[in-house]
């Protein structure tokens, strides 16, 4: 068994494989005897990755493989490789390079120094992503202060490290949209923060296009909060004031000049108005019906078509 485990999702990333796995067998080589895993979950990848991760683990045994049967998404791969580890500290990063291999040396010693804290997440010095990939990112942040009460001064990032015992409660989750963050928010308010470099992308571009930040924001917000359906009752609330007020106002107004109002433009645009509330509501509690009925069905978070580990 190993001291330490490092689980690395993997998409698309026959160029860095080989390096990073180099990269990281030389710093537990040197600063650690050599004792630690490579857990790398192939998420169905197009080219050559699933070949290089069964090469790397043919020439190190250190190196665990696993492949999925289909495209189940980053965060789904990574609970997957979290229940193959068998490290008392476990490591999770991207397989870009963009998180720098000899920078776990920090997450380690931050968890080792400081026995009080369950987790560490990477604080990058300046992150080397685009500028949508930054504001998807600050959005998601606010959201997640929002919702899940995280101070304001953490930093929630996928290079991170931490204790056993909080990756296995991860894998306990069932729900069929998991968010690290947002279940480690859950598990524990043990949490920390250490700076580190983060390096440009050097291949290919990154599958979170403007598009797909826009939908993950949406999706966190319905998927992990009640949010829309408390602005409605808020707007429901506003509506039923102002229409108040204005039967108020028309009531007194034909008391005391005694003119009804004509206003059927103004009775069109209020019952458009209500019609087109009560339809978007109808549609945020359908899609809030139709996760329910999704949890409920309980499938499996992933399946794997096949896994070298020795």
């Amino acid at each position: 068994m190993a001291k330490y485990s490092v689980v690395v999702p993997v998409y698309n990333s026959e160029n860095t494989l080989e390096e990073l796995h180099a990269r990281l067998a030389s710093l537990f080589d040197e600063k650690y005897d050599g004792d630690f895993e490579l857990v790398l979950v192939d998420d169905s990848s197009k080219d050559r990755s699933a070949q290089i991760m069964h090469e790397l683990h043919e020439k190190d045994k250190r190196v665990k493989a696993i492949y999925m049967a289909r495209n189940f998404g980053q965060h789904t791969a990574l609970l997957c490789g979290m229940g193959h580890v068998s490290g008392d500290i476990v490591i999770t990063m991207d397989d870009d390079l963009q998180h720098p291999p000899h920078e776990v040396e920090k997450l380690i010693a931050y968890l080792e120094q400081t026995p009080q804290m369950d987790v560490v997440c990477g604080q990058y010095e300046s992150k080397k992503h685009s500028a949508i990939r930054n504001l998807g990112t600050n959005m998601t942040n606010a959201f997640t202060s929002y919702i899940f009460k995280k101070p304001k001064t953490l930093h929630l990032t996928s290079f991170r490290a931490m204790k056993r015992y909080v990756a296995d409660a991860l894998c306990k989750f069932t729900e069929s949209r998991p968010r690290i963050g947002h279940m480690l928010l859950r598990t524990t308010n043990r949490i920390g923060n250490v700076t580190v470099e983060h390096n440009a992308r050097q291949f290919g571009k990154s599958g979170y296009g403007f598009k797909r930040l826009v939908k993950d924001f949406f999706n966190n917000i319905l998927y992990n909060s009640n949010l829309p359906l408390l602005v409605l009752g808020y707007v429901g609330v506003f509506d039923v004031f102002v229409s108040a007020i204005l039967i108020l106002y028309y009531l007194i107004r034909y008391l005391v000049t005694g003119y009804s109002v004509a206003g059927f433009a103004t009775q069109v645009i209020i019952m458009l108005a209500s019609s087109g509330l009560i339809l978007l509501g109808q549609g945020i509690i359908g899609h809030y019906l139709a996760q329910i009925v999704s949890e409920a069905k309980k499938g499996p978070l992933y399946t794997i078509r096949d896994k070298e580990i020795d």
